[in-house]
């Protein structure tokens, strides 16, 4: 691995811009959740309960929405679909303190339904203006990124909301969604390569590409994350119940950082690894962390095998879809990728959270584990049947020969 293929990377026309352009653009959009949190519970003074209830209607919305917008995308393309989403985000975000409970839970579902797609469309860009041999590692960087966004968006929401309050935190929210549409609407990124758009005009059926093997990568997506998702969870209650509650944060930030480093080393590698190999392998590393117990500074050096996975397992999983999926329907395959993160995630958190409280932190990193392992060997049988397209140069399984055949 070394610094210079990460340099010719960014310097391919556009990438460094657009790899830019999503950083910035995806951190509004990581706030929107802790924001409506702490609005619900700070602003108007209800429970985390009701809070969790508006969260639902704004990521069912979301898991809906993401792959109408990315079919939108390959029909009508990219512009008519960053109008109307910026223009509902703004909407919604510059009102939204002002409205009463019941409205409130309705509205954030519809702006979720047409949430800003900057997710699933900087991967949809990243793989037309990337080479096939380059795309992993353009994916390993945009999971950095993405774990960057994540990093910032929630902690300002809370340093908004608690100093500012959630009128004029929504405010900023709206004019970072609105600033986040209107640059992606300047640099209009391709959503097609151009040997894509010199080729004749086909129209994709979506049973081309939506076989089983490809619900088989969805639901190791979505294992990937209800792993991250119940992994995050544990690490703040075992922090909690070792009176460590004053450094949860910096224990997170940590975590965080070991899925940086791996996401670097992955994309320099000469050649990736199977989504299934890389989620299996953090769902077995993450069955013994809760045996650590003790001191949290142990639990976060047992969090390290695991931790530097988390980065490799999401990006190959997107590099996967761009791989399998035909051009024309590369759009909605990467919103339904995207719904797939969102449902791993949202049934994570209850589930972790009911084991925790119920047998504590060790039981959940253990069956947090467990679900990665077992999603992907229920995905198994269905891999084995899947698109081996003629330019897919890099083998993920088994070798391949020159026509794609095993």
């Amino acid at each position: 691995m070394a610094i210079e293929p990460y340099r010719r990377l960014l310097r391919l026309p556009g990438v460094r811009t657009l790899l830019l352009v999503g950083l910035l653009a995806r951190i509004p959009t990581t706030a929107t959740g802790m924001a409506l949190t702490l609005h619900v519970v700070n602003g108007l003074g209800l429970g985390f309960a009701q809070a969790g209830l508006v969260g639902m209607a704004s990521t069912v919305g979301m898991a809906v929405g993401s792959p109408l917008a990315g079919r939108f995308v390959d029909r009508h393309g990219l512009r008519p679909v960053l109008v109307v989403t910026t223009l509902a985000q703004a909407v919604f975000w510059a009102g939204a303190w002002a409205l009463p409970y019941p409205v409130l839970v309705v509205a954030a579902g519809v702006a979720g339904l047409l949430a800003l797609p900057v997710f699933s469309v900087i991967r949809q860009c990243l793989a037309a203006m990337v080479p096939i041999e380059q795309r992993r590692m353009g994916f390993s960087l945009d999971s950095m990124f993405i774990e960057l966004s994540y990093m910032t968006g929630p902690a300002l929401a809370v340093a908004g909301v608690t100093t500012l309050g959630s009128q004029w935190t929504m405010a900023v929210i709206a004019a970072g969604m609105v600033g986040s549409g209107v640059g992606l609407l300047l640099l209009n990124p391709p959503t097609r390569s151009a040997e894509e758009l010199l080729a004749p005009p086909v129209k994709v059926a979506r049973g081309q590409w939506l076989t089983p093997a490809f619900v088989a990568l969805l639901g190791t997506a979505a294992a990937a994350t209800f792993v991250l998702t119940a992994t995050e969870l544990s690490l703040v209650a075992s922090m909690k119940h070792s009176g460590a509650t004053a450094w949860i944060g910096v224990g997170v930030a940590i975590w965080c950082a070991y899925s940086l480093l791996g996401g670097f080393v992955y994309g320099g590698l000469s050649r990736g690894f199977s989504p299934l190999v890389l989620i299996a392998a953090m769902g077995a590393l993450t069955v013994p962390v809760g045996l650590v117990g003790g001191d949290w500074r142990w639990l976060l050096v047992a969090l390290v095998p695991a931790g530097v996975l988390c980065a490799p397992a999401l990006s190959s999983t997107v590099d996967s879809v761009s791989r399998w999926v035909p051009a024309g329907a590369r759009g909605e395959a990467m919103g339904l990728h995207g719904t797939a993160l969102m449902i791993g995630g949202a049934s994570s958190a209850p589930i972790a959270g009911a084991i925790i409280d119920s047998h504590g932190p060790a039981w959940a990193f253990l069956v947090a584990g467990l679900v990665g392992v077992v999603m992907v060997l229920v995905a198994l049988p269905f891999w084995r049947r899947r698109p081996r397209p003629e330019a897919d140069a890099e083998p993920v399984l088994e070798p391949v020969s020159a026509t794609g055949t095993p």
